[in-house]
């Protein structure tokens, strides 16, 4: 009798473990407020921290959501376009068509490129003012019969061109609209390499896009880009139709207005370079003032001061070496001279081309500029009435792609 009460013990106890296994196996929500074994046995394996319902998906530093936001009303896409012209292919730049195909003409390779040449011939723009003026690239609208603003909000209308510097590849548009939302100026002398940066754009025609990136060297020049280079070089991702669009901080404002990029393939390669928010600022301040950039000029073809040079003529390693003079002009009438070596501009050191250049630029037509200079080894100082600097010639074929010419005359 005892035997046969074990045995239906054993079997019940068996079944009742086989059901509580079933139990815990596929419902075990159903033990969770059955008492501490319960508990127990709904409890996870490890233990594991999860973050609170609503409170992100980390700590506030790793997004730049906010500084997106900010920033992304105020970045419009610019559509441009020649009256009777032909567009070019859409996939001139894809290399898979380019083998099939061939290089299209007027196409070249291996250089510098604007990032915007394509097929649609769309780049982006920043308002930068609620009264509607908007900072793009002049490469955007060059030649362009009709423009056409879209707004992120989805708005559109026609834009008119207030004004044009291909020496800064900076053009200034005027939409009128009324609650335009605009974007805040950020200060280049608050801004350091290794700061985090925005690129937002249009990126092959895809719609608003932002990639993030960070600011790789200031100061950059000697690209053959445009006449006055002092760009800000980025890997923040830009692509064909960035152009014009903005380069904004981690607080989402502006530091730059994207411009060119170094590609092999018309692409991203991480090398992107934006012309700087206070460039940009006085150029827009100058075209909304008088419709153009007046700039500084005394005449002279400068030439760096190479090593292979100062050894042939046994100079130092400092200045720009003048190779001509225009007859006539504000350095003829001072009397400097073809082979002198120009130091300073009102007590400024001239290190190359690119410094004098701009340091001329920026002073006054009308003025006087005193001018330090080496002549046969003697230094001597002249004054030099500041001209106007007439406007660049207008090129046939207008492609930033060229690269630009070496030789330019201040």
């Amino acid at each position: 009798m005892l035997r046969r009460f074990w045995l239906l013990f054993a079997q019940a106890v068996t079944v009742l473990l086989a059901l509580l296994f079933i139990v815990v196996t596929l419902k075990p929500q159903w033990l969770q407020h059955q008492g501490q074994f319960g508990k127990q046995l709904a409890s996870p394996i490890v233990a594991l921290r999860e973050v609170a319902p609503g409170s992100g998906s980390g700590p506030a530093i790793a997004s730049y959501a906010d500084a997106a936001q900010k920033a992304m009303p105020a970045v419009v896409n610019v559509f441009s376009g020649k009256a009777g012209s032909t567009p070019p292919n859409p996939h001139a730049k894809d290399p898979l068509f380019r083998y099939f195909f061939g290089n299209p003409k007027n196409q070249p390779q291996d250089k510098q490129q604007p990032e915007d040449e394509t097929a649609t011939n769309l780049g982006s723009g920043v308002i930068v003012s609620p009264e509607g003026y908007i900072l793009t690239n002049e490469h955007v609208v060059d030649g362009a019969d009709e423009i056409e603003v879209a707004l992120a909000d989805g708005r559109r209308t026609n834009a008119k061109v207030i004004g044009v510097d291909p020496e800064t590849d900076l053009a200034v548009l005027k939409i009128n609209m009324t609650s335009l939302p605009s974007i805040t100026l950020g200060r280049m002398d608050q801004v350091r390499v290794g700061d985090v940066v925005l690129a937002i754009g249009n990126p092959f025609g895809v719609g608003q896009t932002v990639t993030m990136g960070i600011i790789s060297a200031l100061g950059r020049n000697h690209l053959g880009i445009n006449t006055f280079e002092n760009f800000i070089q980025t890997d923040a991702p830009i692509n064909p139709g960035n152009s014009g669009g903005a380069l904004v901080d981690s607080s989402g404002n502006l530091l730059g207005i994207n411009t060119a990029i170094y590609s092999r393939s018309g692409g991203s390669l991480g090398i992107g370079f934006a012309i700087p928010v206070s460039t940009a600022r006085s150029v827009l301040e100058s075209i909304i003032t008088t419709g153009s950039v007046t700039r500084g000029w005394i005449g002279v073809e400068p030439q760096d001061v190479t090593p292979a040079i100062a050894e042939s003529f046994g100079l130092e390693q400092r200045g720009t070496i003048v190779a001509g003079v225009l007859q006539g002009g504000p350095a003829d009438k001072a009397g400097i001279k073809p082979g002198d070596v120009l130091l300073e501009v009102n007590g400024q050191d001239i290190s190359d081309t690119t410094r004098l250049l701009n340091l001329i630029a920026q002073i006054k037509p009308g003025t006087q500029a005193h001018v330090k200079l080496m002549r046969k080894k003697k230094e001597m100082d002249v004054l030099v009435t500041i001209g106007k600097r007439p406007p660049p010639p207008k090129q046939a074929d207008s492609n930033q792609d060229d690269g630009g010419d070496d030789s330019q005359q201040e």
